[in-house]
């Protein structure tokens, strides 16, 4: 990887709120996160924190991880991560949990939180492998729209046939 490569993916990271994970299973999925120490680092999987399953982010996988550009919304930077999961008591896990801690909305045991995602959470580490796969100057033709996930939420339904007549009528003087 450049030098420029490099610190486009480390400031578009940064500066980001929210990065786009895509595993091996499913998806691409957005996830808060922190930058640490050259990488990603995220927490989720327990009852009160974003759910990572169905993304197949197991320990030594491969994901791909898109940035969006923080003025404009769009895709700006997609590269390859590495995933290591940290386990607790290490080092490592004891400074990516400060910097989540730090980053966290709204926990309900904000002073707890560290001993509350050692007993019930994943906290991962994604590792840049390699160049942009998609960058300014290299991205591809399509939208990546896809389909959305079948569900049995609906936002629509067939107005009563009475609704428009209750609508349009004229109101007498």
């Amino acid at each position: 990887m450049t030098l420029l490569d490099q610190a486009l993916v480390e400031e578009a990271t940064k500066k980001s709120g929210l990065i786009w994970v895509r595993g091996p299973e499913g998806p691409s999925r957005s996830l808060w996160h922190v930058w640490h120490d050259g990488a990603v680092c995220l927490v989720g999987d327990g009852p009160q924190e974003q759910p990572l399953e169905g993304l197949g982010l197991a320990d030594g996988g491969s994901a791909t991880v898109s940035v969006r550009s923080k003025d404009k919304g769009g895709r700006l930077v997609a590269w390859p991560a590495r995933v290591r999961e940290l386990r607790p008591g290490t080092e490592q896990w004891d400074e990516a949990v400060g910097e989540l801690k730090g980053k966290r909305l709204n926990a309900p045991d904000a002073e707890t939180v560290p001993e509350r995602w050692a007993r019930e959470c994943r906290v991962l580490r994604l590792e840049p492998t390699g160049g942009p796969s998609e960058k300014p100057g290299g991205m591809p033709e399509g939208s990546h729209a896809r389909a959305p996930l079948p569900t049995p939420a609906t936002t629509r339904r067939q107005a009563p046939a009475g609704l428009p007549k209750l609508l349009f009528r004229r109101r007498g003087k």
